[in-house]
């Protein structure tokens, strides 16, 4: 009888430490799906600042027609990558395909920035400062959401990935999670060189 009941007790305490293994990989996922979602937020808001960007350059510079094309077609590629990262956050390829849209993007706005310069009358526009602003704070936003959901990919992997949470996660099939990792080549990564 003791041991039959030792044996329970043994079972038990294996199914309560299995189950809060398993809540813990699942809060873990779930915060960075959650994360990820703040991201998305703020690629939107990019998203439909771009239309009105173009817009108001469009009068002005209208001989520049390939780069404001480039930009559109930057721009929905980069919704068409998010939509898919999206959907699963985390998932290798759709975080890389999604880093690359986001490089080529942000490529074809510098390039319609550097452009916008030729014209003092486009740089004075209000409408124009005012997009300038608002792109440039988003982009904070998006940088400030990005860390954040490095950070909880971070500590789901490194949950998915710990003894003996990792027996659990195999069972229960949880993969470890892709960061979100700038495109950039080191060579652009490299602080800019300043002579006098």
């Amino acid at each position: 009888m003791i041991g039959a009941l030792v044996i329970i007790g043994i079972v038990l305490l294996l199914v309560v430490v299995v189950g809060v293994m398993y809540n813990s990989l699942v809060t873990s996922k779930n915060r960075y799906k959650n994360a990820y979602s703040q991201i998305d937020v703020q690629l939107k808001r990019r998203y439909d600042l771009i239309p009105n960007l173009v817009e108001t350059v469009k009068g002005y510079i209208k001989h520049e027609r390939e780069t404001l094309e480039a930009v559109i077609a930057a721009r929905n590629m980069a919704v068409t990558a998010n939509q898919r990262a999206a959907g699963n956050p985390g998932d290798p390829k759709a975080m890389k395909d999604l880093a690359g849209a986001e490089g080529v993007l942000s490529g074809a706005l510098g390039r319609l920035f550097a452009l916008a310069e030729n014209y003092p009358d486009l740089k004075a526009n209000q409408n124009m400062m005012q997009l300038q602003e608002e792109l440039t704070s988003t982009e904070n936003r998006v940088s400030f959401a990005r860390q954040a959901f490095n950070d909880a990919v971070t500590a789901y992997n490194i949950a998915c990935e710990k003894f003996p949470n990792n027996i659990i996660a195999g069972m229960f099939n949880f993969k470890t999670a892709q960061l979100l990792e700038s495109t950039e080549s080191p060579e652009e990564r490299k602080a800019p060189q300043v002579k006098f």
